[in-house]
């Protein structure tokens, strides 16, 4: 895969490269998407900042973070669209772009938006008990899911926290066989059937055709 590493999409993010109208403020987990559909595109107006993926560790540090990146960059581009869902800052994200009158895209997680807002709300209705997993977050499954939840060291623990689900969902943004493979992989490790919904890039791609 090209592009950045996801270690270092991770821990450090992506710096952007000054160039461009406008400003992509995004989870580093949403890089090589962003990436992928700005080449695909043509949006040469486009620039990208990722700010650490491992900020979803801990939710509660999101909007400060972004409001920071807003601030650094707001001289330098004519607008910027914070492509962040809320991902678990129960609204605070969301309150925070208002404040700084910058727009974000719409939806509760990255699942949501991947699949379709739409679409995942009608899903998640009946798919109470599955798990979900993005094309980043199965190459990334150990530094997200195994190691922060202590199952590498205390395995006796999967039982406990995913005792009530029933399946893990791959929700595939690409048609890559081995990633398919170590999804798989992963929803055995958690005692979880299998299943896999291609998604491709979902209102990701509209939201950002609509800013660029």
């Amino acid at each position: 895969m090209q592009g950045p590493s996801d270690a270092r999409l991770t821990t450090d993010g992506l710096e952007a490269r000054g160039t461009g109208k406008v400003l992509a403020l995004a989870c580093g987990a949403l890089a090589h998407e962003i990436l992928a559909l700005k080449k695909l595109n043509g949006w040469d107006a486009l620039d990208l900042h990722c700010l650490p993926a491992n900020l979803h560790l801990w939710p509660d540090r999101i909007p400060d973070a972004v409001e920071a990146a807003v601030n650094r960059f707001a001289p330098n581009y004519e607008r910027i669209f914070v492509v962040y869902a809320d991902c678990g800052t129960g609204g605070q994200l969301q309150s925070r772009c208002e404040a700084l009158g910058v727009e974000m895209i719409e939806g509760p997680h990255c699942y949501a938006f991947f699949t379709g807002n739409d679409a995942f709300a009608r899903i998640a209705e009946n798919e109470i008990t599955a798990f979900y997993l993005t094309d980043f977050l199965v190459r990334q499954f150990d530094a997200f899911v195994w190691r922060p939840m202590g199952f590498d060291r205390h395995p006796e623990l999967i039982a406990m926290m995913f005792g009530n689900y029933e399946k893990l969902i791959y929700l595939a943004q690409t048609q890559d066989a081995a990633l398919d493979a170590k999804a798989r992989s992963h929803a055995d490790r958690l005692g979880l059937a299998y299943e896999r919904h291609f998604t491709g890039y979902g209102d990701l791609e509209t939201a950002l055709a609509r800013v660029t």
